[in-house]
């Protein structure tokens, strides 16, 4: 019956949407309190909530439901000790799925540790916080294999909990940048991305009641994880594969629509990937901060097309809608306006300038952090807070190199030279200016992003040139710090798309070692880990071999 329960409402989820799904888990709210699985499924319909809005609210409700939950598995009984040359098994069903549980609550409280800070000291202080799950789900894989384990009733939902457990570990962990992940090696922490991801795949696989979880994990790294925290190569056949069924099944879930914007997105299809973003916004109306994850994407999709006034318009939804960070919303508004004519401004009843200044006093602390993204978001603005500013060259073409949108664009041709015309302009413009305490901050800044568009266009030897020439004025930079190492990191990918491994190898030790406290250090190191991952991960046939965990 717990089972049934657990699935059906995942079943609901995609049948009727978040809203009603989230109506039928509190009608099983009594049976949390004595029952393990109706509290982790509680909970983690919940942290799903807060996964999709960044609310404040719902991640601190999420951590403090799966921490109940956490309480509910714990039993009387001892966690796990299994030793790998026992030849019998101990331990009840309920005791095993007891303790699969209780480490996916540890697991899940972990993302929720991801989601709220990039900060590399609280992703170590999460890791250090889930160890005792990281070891149970060890432990648990050894009991899977070993020679005295005898299949229950129930083994294909206790093997699809481990499964899930171990896989995520691994692929979450191996994704972290080197210094975290030896800190996090030191207390027994080790992943394999490979691995990993295969022990997602059997578990997407089978028909068990966490296939679903396993299979959104896969949509989300994929789609989301590869390009914010890697380098963009998430693999969409695979994503498409995975999501099809679920769309077919139930053609009006929100959530499976939303993923089928995603990938068009990253294909570069945007027409496409716009509609199936709107078709998720109609899909239900009761929960509107669903939409608000479709009007970033909207935003970015029309920031692609360069059609700053749409970008505008759902960068002001998301300003007047949704509280993940009021002082992003208020730069990206900014940003769009300042690609306009001043007549064209009028219309929108808000100045550049204005914006611009307003966005310091809209710093907001989630858990106690500030937000990467809002942090760099201030420091750019920081330059209108003078009587005379000077304005930044292309706000927008910066901000979609740390969100990776380049890598979205270069799928098509059209879109790249449209972006690189934009940026000549504002070459042109620069060149027209007087000379200030920002000018080779800002040469540097439209040099790395010309890099980015000619290496997709194919134009490598100038592509090259000016990722040097990022390199060459690194003493003259006063503030933008980050371009450097990502110009690193840059010319790394282009030497290794080229099949100098070793020149790139070189040229990503070197961003990863030589720099430190500059503007989104966190994201640009795990960029660099995923890209030293490519260079150094696979043998003379490209093949990985899967290790245990």
């Amino acid at each position: 019956m717990l089972f049934t329960t657990y699935r059906s409402m995942f079943h609901f989820q995609g049948q009727c949407g978040i809203t009603e799904n989230k109506c039928y888990a509190l009608s099983f709210f009594c049976r949390t309190k004595d029952s393990m699985y109706h509290a982790l499924t509680y909970a983690t319909i919940l942290e799903m909530q807060a996964m999709m809005t960044f609310d404040p609210q719902h991640i601190l409700a999420a951590g403090n439901t799966m921490k109940e939950a956490q309480a509910i598995c714990q039993r009387p009984w001892a966690l796990l000790s299994f030793q790998a040359d026992c030849d019998i098994i101990i331990f009840t069903s309920e005791e095993l799925h007891a303790e699969v549980c209780y480490a996916e609550c540890l697991l899940q409280r972990a993302a929720l540790t991801f989601l709220q800070d990039e900060n590399m000291i609280s992703f170590i202080k999460g890791g250090i916080k889930v160890r005792n799950s990281y070891q149970t789900y060890k432990e648990l894989h050894t009991v899977l294999q070993s020679a005295g384990y005898s299949h229950g009733d129930n083994h294909g939902h206790f093997e699809g909990g481990v499964k899930l457990g171990v896989g995520a570990f691994n692929l979450m962990i191996s994704m972290l940048p080197t210094r975290t992940l030896k800190l996090l090696e030191f207390v027994g922490f080790s992943g394999n991305k490979e691995f990993g991801l295969q022990q997602l795949q059997e578990g997407s696989a089978e028909s068990t009641f966490r296939s679903f979880l396993c299979n959104m994990l896969l949509l989300c790294y994929h789609t989301f994880m590869s390009f914010i925290l890697g380098t963009g190569e998430g693999d969409v056949e695979d994503a498409e594969k995975l999501l099809q069924p679920y769309l077919k099944k139930y053609p009006k879930g929100s959530i499976f629509l939303f993923f089928a914007g995603r990938i068009e997105e990253i294909k570069g299809n945007l027409d496409a990937a716009i509609k199936r973003f709107e078709e998720c916004c109609e899909a239900q109306q009761q929960w509107k901060q669903f939409h608000h994850m479709c009007y970033w994407e909207l935003m970015w999709c029309f920031t692609y097309k360069r059609h700053w006034k749409m970008a505008y318009f759902y960068a002001d939804l998301l300003s007047k809608e949704n509280s993940w960070s009021k002082a992003t919303y208020a730069y990206m508004k900014a940003a769009y306006l300042s690609m306009l004519t001043k007549d064209d401004c009028l219309t929108f009843g808000e100045s550049a300038l204005t914006l611009f200044r307003q966005v310091p006093a809209l710093k907001q602390k989630i858990a106690g952090k500030s937000l990467p993204t809002e942090k760099f978001a201030i420091r750019k603005a920081r330059r209108y807070l003078a009587e005379n500013p000077i304005p930044l060259p292309a706000p927008p073409l910066e901000m979609m190199y740390i969100w990776n949108g380049y890598t979205v664009i270069g799928k098509h041709k059209d879109l790249t030279e449209g972006m690189l015309k934009t940026l000549d302009e504002a070459q042109a413009k620069l060149d027209s200016s007087p000379r200030t305490e920002f000018s080779i901050d800002d040469q540097c800044l439209l040099s790395l992003l010309k890099g980015l568009c000619l290496k997709h266009l194919g134009h490598q030897e100038e592509a090259e040139h000016y990722f040097t020439l990022v390199l060459c004025n690194e003493t003259q930079i006063k503030y933008d710090h980050y371009l450097v190492p990502n110009a690193l990191l840059e010319h790394g990918l282009l030497c290794l798309e080229q099949g100098r491994k070793d020149e790139a190898i070189k040229l990503l030790e070197a961003a990863k070692q030589n720099y430190k406290n500059y503007s989104m250090e966190s994201r640009t190191h795990f960029r660099i880990q995923a890209a030293l991952h490519k260079a150094k991960g696979t043998g003379e046939n490209g093949v990985h071999v899967p290790s245990s965990p």
